[in-house]
């Protein structure tokens, strides 16, 4: 089994001072000369403040963020998992997961960045800015990272993949045959609705429990059993998988 995450704007700052990035080093090494790229650009458009509010979108109290382009290669790294913050990651709680469950997220977790193209959750990377929207000059994003995103991803596709990514990381490395997981709320009278904030808590909690109870999973069907155990609601809908977010948090009314 894969899980496709998509990344965070918001990331935790140091890590481990006696490890740099390794593009080599990461998952799906191919990538290295489409990874080169997108910092070398990165960087350039960082170099300036004037530069880096447009084409990195920030703002007053965001613009210093363009700092960590320039410095990649020397900032400590931290595993993805432990480097995400924010809704999605926070429910995972990665500083103080057991060793089992970081070895799950290891194994079975790939995180789209839009810097460094899929990585896996252990890869250790440096905290840095940049998303799929970004605007970096003559390397747009948009038509970098599809087609050899999609053939490294292809690598991992011999079993289920469960894709938790936004439309716009999606975009950046397509896996047609991945099951993309809706996240609903469903009311007392059987009401759907598709969920914005809640979604992405539900998501981090589905792939925390994941990890928690080292599930062993192959496909689709082997995922509605594991969910069926831990009183996870996964429901075909129309054609569509859809996540409950009810059975595993509590939606703001």
């Amino acid at each position: 089994m894969t899980v496709l995450l998509p990344p965070s704007e918001t990331k935790r700052e140091g890590g481990d001072t006696g490890s740099t990035l390794d593009l080599g080093a990461l998952s799906f090494p191919e990538l290295v000369p489409e990874r080169a790229a997108v910092i070398t650009a990165a960087r350039s458009v960082s170099s300036e403040e004037s530069t880096a509010r447009t084409a990195l979108k920030l703002g007053p109290k965001s613009i210093a963020e363009r700092l960590r382009n320039l410095s990649l290669e020397s900032s400590p790294t931290l595993p993805a998992i432990e480097r995400y913050t924010g809704v999605l990651y926070d429910p995972l709680d990665a500083g103080s997961a057991t060793a089992t469950t970081r070895r799950w997220w290891s194994e079975h977790v790939v995180v789209q960045s839009a810097m460094f193209g899929p990585i896996g959750g252990g890869d250790p990377i440096p905290a840095y800015r940049l998303s799929h929207d970004s605007r970096l000059g003559t390397v747009r994003l948009a038509s970098h990272w599809p087609a050899p995103a999609a053939r490294a991803l292809a690598t991992r596709t011999d079993g289920l993949v469960l894709d938790l990514r936004s439309e716009g990381y999606r975009a950046l490395g397509p896996v047609p045959e991945a099951v993309v997981l809706r996240v609903v709320s469903v009311d007392g009278s059987g009401r759907r609705k598709a969920l914005n904030h809640w979604n992405k808590t539900a998501k981090g909690r589905l792939v925390a429990l994941l990890g928690a109870t080292d599930a062993q999973i192959a496909s689709m069907a082997d995922l509605v059993a594991w969910a069926n155990a831990f009183d996870v609601v996964l429901e075909r809908v129309d054609g569509t998988w859809e996540l409950v977010a009810e059975s595993l948090v509590a939606p703001a009314a």
